[in-house]
């Protein structure tokens, strides 16, 4: 999911599907069965149609790194070389941090192969850092980008995202003014070459509307959102248990409830519909939270934006030269077939991105460099294939 879309995709929302358990069917060409309980989704409000709903500014390139993105309003007594005292400043710092910490281990595991980085802007204020490394030694693709948003969007539309009516008592002969909306993120997707060694992706981001007098019903919100998932070929349990751990001992820092809360939400967010199965082994994910302290979930979106690197270099080392075939490497590349199908047709960032003119390099950076599609492809059952796609269908509780 690319920074500039990700980080707008906190007010575009999907309507709640509804995915089951399934049993896997010996190689055939009848599609895997679904069983007749179904798991509910997380509430989530109903699609917005994004394309006549928000306005982005068009993007500039930049030769340097400014030291924040903020208009000047957003920055401690408009200085930006200032400490960060507000919220959306505390923030771009944390997510800067985090891509600079990201990419130095990136570059690190990878032994030779360094990102390269493009920096724009937006002339009403906001920009972005995307930084890709291809073709590395350890890594097919690997993206780390950062964005800061600021944008318009219509009263209506904001109501429609937040699944809230008119205000009582609301005049309806007034023409509200559109609503003024900040973003900022970061968002990253890592394609290991080898089989054995697993995709991740991660994405943090903050959202905030303001409220103009000329746009009734619509209040100034705040919310978070985010998360961090895993996506191998193949499973070893020691990595899997190694990454779900990561993630639980980040939650329960905060809330022994996000955990679990958090998961359920990851397995039902990456569902393939048209397939039936999720995009990976899952993580955490979270969307539209404001139910807490605002400091807290800052503090808590910064404790899983830091958990990234321990929770997956070390498994990267362990399987980066890992001995692999043609067969595991075909396997690889079907299964980033499924991460490809799920990007384009479901994730929101991916999306929103698309729809609304957004940046169409970091958008797609998410897209592994190569992918497979086989006619009526079923692993034969007992497989380490098979075993990994019993996994995506019926997903499991690793710790």
């Amino acid at each position: 999911m690319a920074a500039a879309a990700a980080v707008s995709s906190n007010f575009i929302f999907l309507a709640p599907n509804t995915c089951s358990s399934q049993t896997l069917k010996p190689p055939s060409l009848v599609p895997f069965r679904r069983a007749a309980s179904a798991v509910a989704f997380p509430r989530l409000p109903r699609l917005v149609p994004v394309r006549a709903s928000v306005a982005i500014e068009k993007e500039t390139p930049e030769n340097e790194r400014p030291e924040t993105f903020l208009r000047s309003a957003d920055s401690p007594h408009g200085d930006a070389a200032a400490a960060p005292t507000t919220v959306r400043a505390r923030f771009e710092r944390m997510i800067r941090e985090v891509q600079d910490e990201v990419c130095a281990a990136i570059e690190a595991a990878d032994g030779g192969g360094t990102f390269k980085e493009d920096v724009w802007s937006r002339p009403g204020g906001g920009g972005g850092i995307s930084r890709v490394l291809q073709d590395g030694g350890v890594w097919e693709k690997a993206g780390v980008n950062v964005s800061v948003v600021y944008g318009m969007m219509p009263p209506d539309a904001y109501r429609a995202a937040k699944g809230e009516a008119k205000a009582a008592g609301e005049d309806s002969s007034v023409k509200a003014g559109p609503v003024p909306f900040f973003a900022a993120g970061i968002s990253s997707v890592l394609h290991p070459k080898n089989p054995f060694a697993p995709t991740l992706h991660f994405n943090y981001r903050y959202f905030e509307t303001d409220a103009p007098k000329d746009a009734p019903g619509a209040p100034r919100q705040w919310w978070f959102g985010g998360g961090t998932d895993f996506t191998p070929a193949y499973i070893f349990e020691e990595d899997v248990k190694h990454f779900h751990r990561a993630q639980k001992q980040a939650c329960d820092k905060f809330d022994p409830s996000f955990y679990p809360r958090f998961k359920k939400w990851c397995d039902d967010y990456f569902f393939i519909k048209h397939r039936g199965e999720r995009r990976g082994l899952g993580g955490i994910f979270f969307d539209d939270l404001n139910d807490y302290d605002q400091e807290m979930l800052l503090a808590f979106s910064t404790e899983c934006a830091k958990s990234v690197v321990p929770a997956y270099i070390p498994i990267i080392e362990r399987r980066k030269d890992t001995p692999f075939t043609e067969k595991h490497k075909a396997w690889q590349q079907l299964r980033r077939g499924r991460y490809v199908e799920f990007n384009l047709v479901y994730d929101r960032g991916t999306t929103f991105g698309l729809k609304t003119g957004g940046r169409i390099e970091s958008i797609l950076v998410s897209l592994p460099l190569t992918a497979r599609w086989e006619y009526v492809h079923q692993p034969k059952e007992g497989s380490e294939e098979w075993k990994l796609l019993d996994a995506c269908i019926n997903p499991k509780e690793w710790i």
